[in-house]
């Protein structure tokens, strides 16, 4: 009987790198499926509404809110503007921004575009998802819209 024994030597450090390594491997594997799996809210939201919505969708409608003027503060730069949303008969006729200086328009240059879009289109939708707006002034425009709807939110009893 001629057997062969074969003697295997391993090393503690080799064990110790190679279980560091497989348990780094898991902990990654982990990660990754927990930041790429949906959330439960968002798959509640897909199951009621049949989309998915990555922002906060404004489900009232213009029509709602009592005829009068709103108003709110937009800081912009270091400086207060206000904000004023008028309303007649439920619908959002006028929205304009008051204390707008040079420095604000110097850093802004298309807050007054943005403004006059939004005035141009206020009057024909309903809420204020339906506004549309350009690449160009989206990121203006939708500070406007989150000022308008903070206006119009603090005027709701």
């Amino acid at each position: 009987m001629s057997s062969k024994t074969k003697i295997i030597v391993l090393k503690s450090k080799e064990l110790i790198y190679t279980g560091i390594f497989i348990i780094l491997s898991v902990l990654l594997v982990l990660l990754l499926f927990y930041m790429f799996s949906p959330k439960k809210s968002e798959q509640e939201a897909d199951k009621t509404t049949g989309t998915s919505t990555g922002t906060e969708e404004v489900q009232q409608t213009i029509s709602t809110y009592k005829p009068g003027v709103y108003s709110t503060g937009l800081n912009l730069g270091g400086s207060t503007l206000e904000l004023t949303v008028t309303v007649d008969e439920g619908v959002i006729s006028h929205v304009d921004i008051y204390n707008l200086d040079e420095t604000v328009t110097a850093m802004y240059p298309l807050i007054q575009p943005s403004l006059a879009e939004i005035n141009a289109q206020i009057s024909t939708v309903t809420t204020l998802d339906q506004l549309t707006y350009s690449q160009d002034n989206q990121y203006t425009t939708i500070i406007i819209l989150n000022a308008i709807q903070e206006a119009l939110n603090s005027g709701v009893n």
